[in-house]
């Protein structure tokens, strides 16, 4: 039976797009690789950084640096309260701090075209919360053990230190993300459709997720 008599049959809608929100060294990057690649889907993530710099009138590194991460005041703001510091980093707020909301209002404007046009795995940025009144969009968040992650990032980056702080980090900036332009709990699972543990393997978890949205077909 076919993705669009799946859904026929069941009177689920015919979903168009996925999100994939993903914890930092969970492989959920690769996993939305391997989804688009399967559905002959665009891939909406690092790849497009250069459309994005190219829109905001900056380099690819300066839209590097500020990609998926709230301004830097709020970072900081954020970090300082976590660790009793509110009253210091409230009075460093930098002016250059605007470059990450112009940066964001780029990637919500992209993925809003990319839901609308169909056909797109959409990686990060907010978008579970960016398309959560589309229908059309199923939400997946994509987790792993810390230990496992660890390892995963040891293997890709070829480090030996300093990873534990380097995830930390990372998952705090995107959870810091969601609360600066979305007011959302990054792991809130009523934003999702479907979590996946992607220690049953990637190819598994992107069948899982195909299989949950109803657009698994034949293997090729």
């Amino acid at each position: 039976m076919s993705a669009l008599a799946i859904h026929a049959a069941t009177s689920r809608p015919l979903f168009r797009s996925i999100t994939i929100s993903r914890e930092y060294g969970s492989g959920g990057a690769e996993i939305a690789k391997r989804l688009a690649d399967r559905l002959g889907w665009k891939l909406v993530d690092d790849c497009l950084l250069g459309e994005i710099a190219r829109q905001a009138n900056v380099d690819p590194e300066t839209a590097r640096r500020y990609d998926e991460r709230p301004n830097p005041w709020f970072d900081r703001l954020v970090k300082a309260i976590w660790h009793g510091g509110y009253e210091g980093a409230a009075t460093r707020i930098e002016a250059s701090a605007c470059d990450a909301d112009h940066i964001a209002q780029l990637w919500t404007r992209l993925i809003h075209q990319s839901a609308e046009a169909g056909g797109a795995v959409i990686v990060g940025r907010g978008g579970q919360c960016i398309l959560r009144d589309r229908r059309d969009a199923f939400h997946v968040l994509v987790q792993a053990p810390f230990e496992v992650r660890i390892e995963n990032l040891r293997r890709l980056l070829g480090l030996a230190a300093g990873l534990e702080i380097l995830t930390r980090d990372t998952d705090r900036r995107r959870a810091a993300y969601l609360r600066r332009y979305f007011d959302e709990d990054w792991k809130n699972p009523q934003l999702y459709h479907l979590i996946v543990n992607s220690t049953i393997g990637l190819d598994c978890a992107v069948e899982a997720v195909l299989t949950a949205a109803a657009l698994a077909g034949p293997c090729s």
